[in-house]
């Protein structure tokens, strides 16, 4: 059976979709019945309504996300309306469950677009601030740029729980990890780099932003998109704008790669050649992450001497995977009930996702990751008292660490920030109460 035709199976039999939704509490008896329905459920009801926060202890709301979506901009498919989205968004439900015992709802929205076919951010985000009696947080998920930025900007300001644009954001987080880990072999500072973009929608300008915000220098950056390079003059929106080059001497992504330490890919399938990165500085680190087809295969990359090479796909090393950043980070917020994601519990995020691709993999972890990536270990990659190599700069998805660890730094930084009503004043026992709680 080829993959299209298993991946339809999986998803119809032997009951369609991939999510259930199962109690969490017996009801097998009369009893049971009056406790969950009328004339028990009263009781809660009551005492929710004179001590609100009294939700999150009667309910599930404290451990439910919502995924969001308008079917706007999925994966690499774009604008296929809602409906088509939803096996997406169900994916990334069970990715919460399975990751971060998070249950999460997909919910994808229709009557949200204007005349053109296109997101009107005012009818998503009106749609979406309502949601915030039921669900503990909202993940945001393929919103076609440049509304996913006013999305995800106003919902931030109008709700008192955590709003994430995974398109955007996460991306960002697990390259930057992966950007950092490259740094050290490669032996360069952020602050030295020059970094082109090649990709201007949500996820592209987000991590360049991000890097920024890490280290990287604003006027060491290009960026390009479909027309060429980005400049004040070509920028369409005032996210273009703000990495907008100043430079005269680049008018192509060619001309944008020569003497860069960085290629980033957020864009399309085999628009880089191998001397495009020979032109590159020492050291380069590629991350094309154009899915399923990069910017360039890895082969090609390391051929033409790039030091680094990542790209979203699972087959080869380096994956810049999503599911590395979302469940953790939502897994902190929630359990510290934070209201807002704000840029240090991202960034957070990155640093332990980068901590972890240097902890020895050692006895149980070994056995884990072995059996998950059985080629990866019999070539020595999880190999060394510090495994960081160039086959690995970034964590891997099924390790149980990362989660844990993840979610660990996220609530430290929510409460140095301020944006968390609860306190963990033991996070070396959180972190390890987390790990027992997902294993179940």
């Amino acid at each position: 059976m080829d993959l299209n035709t298993e991946a339809l199976a999986y998803h119809s039999t032997p009951v369609a979709g991939k999510l259930h939704v199962i109690p969490s509490k017996p009801c097998a008896t009369q009893h049971d019945l009056a406790l969950a329905y009328t004339p028990g459920v009263a009781k809660p009801c009551l005492e929710i309504k004179d001590h609100p926060v009294d939700v999150f202890r009667y309910t599930g709301k404290g451990n439910t996300v919502a995924v969001v979506s308008d079917g706007t901009a999925v994966l690499g498919l774009g604008n296929i309306g809602p409906e088509a989205g939803l096996p997406v968004m169900e994916g990334k439900c069970v990715l919460f469950k399975r990751f971060a015992g998070i249950d999460a709802m997909p919910l994808c929205l229709t009557k949200v677009f204007g005349a053109d076919g296109k997101t009107d951010a005012k009818k998503l985000i009106d749609a979406v601030e309502t949601l915030e009696p039921t669900f503990g947080g909202i993940n945001l998920e393929d919103i076609a740029a440049p509304a996913c930025f006013e999305v995800e900007t106003t919902l931030k300001k109008r709700m008192g729980i955590p709003v994430f644009h995974d398109d955007q954001h996460g991306t960002a987080i697990i390259s930057l990890a992966a950007l950092l880990n490259a740094a050290k072999l490669t032996g360069k500072k952020l602050s030295e780099m020059k970094v082109v973009g090649n990709g201007a929608g949500a996820a592209g300008l987000s991590c360049l932003e991000f890097y920024i915000t890490a280290g990287v220098l604003r006027e060491n950056v290009v960026v390009c998109d479909s027309k060429g390079v980005v400049t004040a003059a070509t920028a369409s929106n005032s996210a273009k704008r703000a990495l907008a080059t100043s430079r005269t001497d680049v008018h192509s992504l060619a001309d944008a790669m020569k003497g860069a330490d960085v290629f980033l890919g957020c864009s399309v399938a085999n628009c880089v050649t191998e001397e495009m990165v020979r032109s590159m500085a020492s050291g380069a680190v590629v991350f094309a992450m154009a899915n399923p087809t990069p910017e360039i295969m890895p082969d090609l990359a390391k051929k033409a001497g790039a030091a680094v090479v990542g790209t979203g796909r699972t087959d080869f090393p380096n994956q810049i995977n999503n599911v590395l950043g979302f469940p953790g980070i939502f897994r902190g917020a929630l359990d510290v009930r934070a209201t807002d994601i704000t840029q240090n519990m991202q960034l957070a995020a990155s640093y332990a996702l980068a901590e972890i691709a240097q902890l020895p993999v050692e006895g149980e972890i070994r056995e884990i990751l072995t059996a998950a990536y059985p080629e990866d270990a019999a070539a020595g990659v999880f190999d060394g008292k510090n495994p960081l190599k160039e086959s690995y700069v970034i964590p891997k998805p099924f390790d149980p660490r990362v989660v844990p660890h993840v979610a660990r730094f996220v609530a430290e930084a929510a409460m140095k920030d301020g944006v968390a009503k609860l306190t963990i004043d033991d996070l070396d026992g959180y972190e390890a109460e987390v790990a027992r709680r997902i294993r179940g």
